[in-house]
């Protein structure tokens, strides 16, 4: 079993920056694709980003390229999510979570099995 733990939201202005971090459990973290989730208030859970199992190869939501930059650092079973430029409609709980596969190929929520319980992110206007 693995667990997934997400810290570094919180209140920022628009056009702020925010790392979130997302600390694993358990020896398999870096054989696995990892990935970022979002859910606004009223709204379904969104994929914002996802990262191969070595860090080479990445891939985002339209809305957070450019913006947004996911890496990760297996010796410290971490992953990362750098967003700069916040907006308002960033607003939403983020949510980290470990992939089936190996490769960014497949982001869709379906091919993640564990996921953390989120924290959330504010952007005043």
């Amino acid at each position: 079993q693995v667990q997934l733990v997400e810290s570094g939201g919180g209140l920022v202005q628009a056009g702020g920056s925010l790392r979130l971090s997302c600390a694993a459990s358990g020896h398999t973290f870096s054989n696995f694709a990892m990935g970022w989730f979002r859910q606004a208030p009223g709204k379904g859970r969104e994929f914002v980003a996802v990262i191969n199992w070595s860090g080479d190869s990445t891939k985002y939501a339209d809305f957070a390229k450019g913006r947004f930059t996911i890496s990760r650092d297996n010796a410290k079973n971490t992953v990362y999510l750098q967003m700069n430029s916040l907006k308002p409609e960033d607003t939403a709980v983020y949510s980290c979570a470990q992939s089936i596969y190996s490769t960014q190929a497949y982001y869709d929520q379906t091919y993640f099995r564990f996921w953390g319980q989120g924290t959330q992110v504010t952007v005043s206007s």
